[in-house]
């Protein structure tokens, strides 16, 4: 039985007509989002203390010894809910207005503009004390005004559009607002669950609140002191409390701002698991201390997100939809002044400690790629950080590269697959050439993107073309009196006749190296379009990836010993059958460098190999 049904009223009335109509509405509103009562009511409490604390200050309440806060009770038995603070409390005139007129009002007014809104909007604020009879059959205030001579008073509604009022036997000031909860909503009659709900949205407020007792938030959020006064020590434990089991930051971003609008907050950049790894972000968003969601991305830039961390915005608007806050100047301030903090927080450890920066290289640089590619203002910022590993062992910045390579004449040679393209890279290193290696998933987009920022420079993979310092143009050319033609045009025509490839170009070159027989070109332009139309078939769009490698060049060294002895087969007779082995599998193995055989093509190379074998056996 509760406390209203003990006591004969003061006073009856009906809250409104609309009331009836109303409380369905809230309760569908809300129905995977009725958690947010607990939110509301302790906010309430929270205020009610902070405007006691204000009528002391300036002399208008008595000073008291007892603590302030907010403590919620739990009793499974009577299926109750309370959340008791000791604040500024009402009188019965206070009730009246504020529970019966500006409260309701407040929630009918939020209804009428948002109610066909559920998912559009953040935070769902604006509710209020009529939150609560969305978890509760019955609710019930017990409050006490600050006031000397005031009286104690008890509120009561079931739900319905009346209300009663009744002589109060509160004691202390302050007020409790108590539910009765329904038989489906009794989970809010669990420790933990309430804990955890404490911890989610009010951990940061600054009163203790306390359930059955005990104290359950942290109250002082790192954010709100002072950059200069917080330790290394006291971030990286805010990060382990707010992100309990994951290994260090890389770095933390400390937010301070009063004008020209507020913004407080600590991000940390977290260590990645993958390239891109935006399921790693989790910035949670506050507004006055109170948690407001965990879903920023319409918040600050999408490259952002997978930032951790969490963010104080006491002007955001809270109770709009998610797509007009892209287009709200306060969140556009916000959003440019984050961008440019992580931007000069990367530039100074860049500047400061250099070596530091490079062991985070791997981790962080596809971050600040997205970042350049989405945001032109972050790639002012960071464009000259940005580095590449080399071939000489270090890292370096596409500057640098230039400076040490102007006989380049601002080309850039890459490559993608240290591996895969081993051989060529071989021919650049026997002749001291320096090769940048680009060999992640979001390189490709990324190469595109420097050449379109950087028109006067040109990024070639090491397969896509000779360099003139691979090639010897001092070996002179070696003409055949019987055919009154250079060597390299005999070979040219031997490969040309024995291979009959659809789209293929020969071309014959000395290479300075004598190791490799040949090697197959792709176009710059067409690899590109292929590698793209991986990611295309990969998503189930293309399936006609193969097609793109059709046109290619086949270079033949001249310089390579076996490629010599060709010339001496060909016009043989009885070795035509050899010179035809031989130049297929040339041909084939120069190919398996771009893309595996596969087929009848794997099958038929597999049979030359063995063929190649047992001739070289033959010999022995």
């Amino acid at each position: 039985m509760s406390t209203a049904e003990t006591i004969s009223p003061l006073e009856e009335g009906t809250i409104s007509v609309q009331m009836e109509n109303i409380f369905p509405i809230i309760k569908k509103w809300l129905y995977n989002d009725k958690e947010i009562f607990l939110r509301e009511l302790i906010s309430n409490g929270v205020d009610a203390i902070a405007k006691l604390r204000h009528l002391t200050v300036m002399g208008q309440a008595e000073k008291s010894d007892e603590e302030f806060k907010v403590d919620i009770k739990i009793d499974k038995e009577a299926k109750t809910l309370s959340i008791i603070d000791n604040g500024i409390g009402m009188t019965t005139e206070e009730v009246k207005k504020y529970i019966n007129q500006v409260a309701f009002s407040s929630a009918a007014e939020f209804m009428n503009k948002f109610g066909d809104k559920n998912n559009d909007i953040i935070g769902h604020f604006g509710l209020g004390f009529y939150s609560a009879f969305t978890v509760a059959s019955k609710v019930e205030i017990h409050t006490r005004s600050y006031q000397p001579e005031a009286e104690p008073v008890l509120w009561s509604c079931d739900g319905s559009p009346r209300f009663e009022l009744h002589a109060g036997q509160k004691e202390g000031r302050g007020t409790e607002i108590r539910l009765y909860l329904l038989d489906e909503e009794m989970e809010f009659a669990e420790e933990a669950r309430i804990q955890h709900l404490v911890k989610k949205y009010c951990d940061f407020l600054p009163v203790p609140i306390t359930i059955n007792g005990n104290v359950a938030n942290r109250q002082k959020p790192l954010w709100e002191r002072s950059p200069q006064e917080v330790s290394k020590e006291e971030y990286l434990e805010f990060y382990r409390y707010l992100y309990p089991f994951s290994p260090e930051p890389y770095f933390w971003i400390h937010l301070n701002v009063e004008v020209p609008f507020v913004l407080k907050g600590i991000l940390f950049f977290p260590k990645l698991s993958h390239e891109l790894d935006p399921a790693k972000g989790n910035i949670k968003l506050y507004c006055h201390d109170v948690y407001v969601s965990d879903h920023v991305e319409d918040f600050i830039p999408r490259f952002l997100v997978t930032l951790q961390g969490a963010i104080d915005c006491p002007d955001i608007p809270l109770n709009v939809s998610r797509s007009m806050l892209q287009n709200d100047p306060y969140v556009q301030r916000v959003s440019t002044h984050i961008t440019k903090k992580v931007a000069d927080r990367l530039k100074e450890i860049y500047n400061k400690d250099r070596e530091d920066f490079l062991r985070s290289w791997q981790d962080i640089h596809s971050f600040i790629k997205v970042g350049m590619m989405e945001d032109d203002k972050f790639y002012d910022k960071v464009k000259d950080i940005v580095v590449f590993k080399s071939t000489r062992g270090d890292y370096t910045t596409i500057e640098e590269y230039l400076v040490r390579n102007p006989q380049l004449d601002k080309k850039v040679y890459y490559t993608s697959d240290e591996v895969g393209q081993a051989h060529y890279l071989e021919l650049f290193k026997q002749q001291d050439m320096e090769v940048l290696s680009m060999n992640t998933l979001i390189d490709t987009h990324f190469i595109q993107f420097m050449e379109y920022k950087n028109h006067e420079v040109k990024f070639a993979r090491i397969d896509s073309d000779i360099s003139e310092s691979l090639v010897d143009k001092d070996k002179a050319k070696i003409v055949d009196p019987k055919t009154n033609k250079t060597s390299d045009e005999l070979i040219e025509e031997v490969f040309k006749q024995e291979l009959a490839v659809p789209k293929l170009h020969i071309k014959v070159e000395t290479l300075k190296s004598e190791d490799i027989p040949a090697v197959v070109l792709l176009p710059e332009n067409a690899r590109r379009l292929h590698e793209m139309s991986q990611f295309m078939q990969q998503a189930g769009m293309n399936e006609h990836v193969d097609s793109l490698l059709e046109e290619h060049t086949l270079i033949i060294n001249a310089n390579n010993p076996l490629i010599q002895s060709l010339r001496k087969l060909h016009g043989t007779m009885s070795e035509k059958d050899n010179l035809h082995l031989i130049c297929r599998h040339v041909y084939d193995l120069a190919m398996m460098a771009h893309q595996p055989l596969r087929g009848e093509k794997l099958t038929r190379f597999l049979s030359d190999s063995n063929k190649v074998l047992q001739a070289l056996s033959n010999k022995l």
